[in-house]
């Protein structure tokens, strides 16, 4: 039989979004194909996700350091060499892409390393001027570091999040522009180094989009660490002189401070990467930069979709993952979610003290007018803490106080971005805060918390 097209699919962009899409379509028996301009595992594998794991594991085993000394052992640091921290995390990245060039020829998928341009419904135009057809096409291109008025990269004196991670030397002193999730976890990476740094962020509070209870506990832990916070301050311009950067910065009343950094890091949010590719050509609608996307992640073009963070869903790996997931299903003919539940996305954050959460926030619960009430249990009344020495946390979770229905839940402390599954597991199993309360839990676990909060929404908990 001859086929009309090339490939049953094919996908422009080879990171978690992409690549993933792109297996689980021949799983189901479409031939796909990826066209990646760069390297495949995208930003989150290469200059992401991956790298910054890699250094966060490397800090917390720096940090660690201090615990050996409390035994007395005797520690020579002088000898201490990021460059050596670097390598680490560039072999980690390393092995992940060429996992990843595994996995696609194993599932018997066409990998083009090219920049790719939709030129017609059901093709797509590389760099060297071949075309590929597919009956349908993903757009998965990701997105960029954003830039912000009067701090362009140069990846010297102004870093976005991949220059930081492509550094083989430390500053002195940094300051940090985002009290997002990629400023607070380089935060605690370059504190963890000895690094001074101060953290800096518009609104009132860093983690805004986190419960607010959680923010201010991470807020005390790195104050702790002896990280300064600025709340509610705008960096409004900078200027170079002597290897410095004199930075000016503005707090909310209106008072200027000017302070001298070695560098600074732009981590303010992330941009579509959604020109070149023949959208405006083709009729595929944007908003705002993202692109517009229906049932199953469709454009507005039948049969050319987009997923992950060129739409307007969280920036999220997994989030662009699971996208891909349900729009290859789709195209094999099952009947997948036609959208991926907002509320069900587990958030992480891998700073220490670790954040992951889900669902509602009391701030957004009380936005919406949603019912609810609210429990928690702090980690130190788990025995496991304490032995481990990682008493400072808490599992918080918001409930119907009508039907018991777990609405969100907020966890901080040691393991967090693990905890909060067992919980969003209990919320998409539609199970109520007392099957938790009630399941047993091995002593002594840090997951124990869970079980206790779950015990303090019923009005029992032991341990408090």
């Amino acid at each position: 039989m001859e086929h009309k097209f090339d490939y049953d699919v094919v996908i422009i962009g080879g990171g978690p979004g992409g690549y993933v899409a792109a297996i689980r379509a021949s799983q189901l028996g479409l031939k796909a194909a990826v066209i990646e301009k760069e390297k495949v595992g995208g930003v989150c594998l290469n200059v992401g996700c991956i790298p910054s794991k890699a250094l966060i594991h490397q800090a917390e085993r720096y940090q660690s350091l201090t615990e050996m000394e409390e035994m007395g052992i005797a520690i020579d640091r002088s000898n201490f060499q990021y460059k050596r921290v670097f390598n680490k995390s560039r072999k980690a990245a390393s092995t992940l892409s060429k996992g990843v060039h595994f996995l696609l020829k194993k599932n018997k998928v066409d990998l083009y390393e090219s920049l790719g341009t939709i030129t017609g419904k059901n093709e797509v135009s590389l760099a060297n001027g071949k075309k590929i057809t597919g009956n349908n096409i993903i757009i998965a291109t990701g997105s960029r570091a954003r830039e912000i008025s009067g701090f362009a990269f140069d990846e010297k004196y102004v870093l976005s999040s991949t220059g930081i991670l492509m550094q083989e030397t430390l500053p002195d002193r940094i300051l940090i522009i985002g009290g997002g999730a990629i400023g607070v976890e380089f935060a605690y990476i370059m504190n963890s180094f000895d690094v001074e740094v101060v953290l800096v962020e518009v609104l009132d509070r860093i983690l805004p989009l986190e419960d607010e209870e959680i923010s201010a506990a991470l807020t005390r832990a790195f104050t702790k660490k002896g990280i300064k916070i600025m709340t509610s301050t705008k960096a409004l311009s900078m200027s170079v002189e002597n290897g410095q950067v004199s930075v000016n910065l503005q707090d909310d009343k209106g008072r200027h401070e000017t302070i001298a950094f070695d560098q600074v890091l732009v981590a303010v949010g992330r941009t579509p990467n959604t020109s070149g590719l023949g959208l405006e050509e083709m009729g595929i609608k944007t908003e705002k930069g993202f692109i517009q996307t229906g049932d199953y992640y469709e454009t507005t073009v039948s049969g050319i979709y987009a997923i992950g963070d060129v739409i307007n869903t969280p920036l999220l790996a997994h989030v662009a993952s699971k996208e891909g997931e349900i729009a290859v299903e789709y195209m094999a003919g099952l009947t997948p979610p036609k959208r991926l539940d907002l509320m069900a996305i587990p958030s992480a954050v891998y700073c220490e003290p670790q954040v992951a959460s889900f669902g509602y926030t009391e701030w957004r619960a009380r936005e919406e007018s949603i019912e609810f009430e609210k429990a928690s249990f702090p980690f130190r009344g788990a025995g496991k803490s304490v032995a481990v020495e990682q008493p400072d946390g808490m599992v918080k979770v918001l409930f119907d106080p009508n039907t018991r229905e777990i609405l969100g839940a907020h966890v901080i402390g040691s393991n967090a971005t693990e905890l909060i599954h067992e919980i969003l597991l209990a919320k998409t199993a539609e199970l109520l805060p007392e099957d938790i309360a009630t399941m047993v839990h091995a002593h002594p676990t840090l997951s124990e918390a869970v079980m206790e909060s779950m015990r303090a929404a019923e009005g029992w908990a032991i341990h408090i």
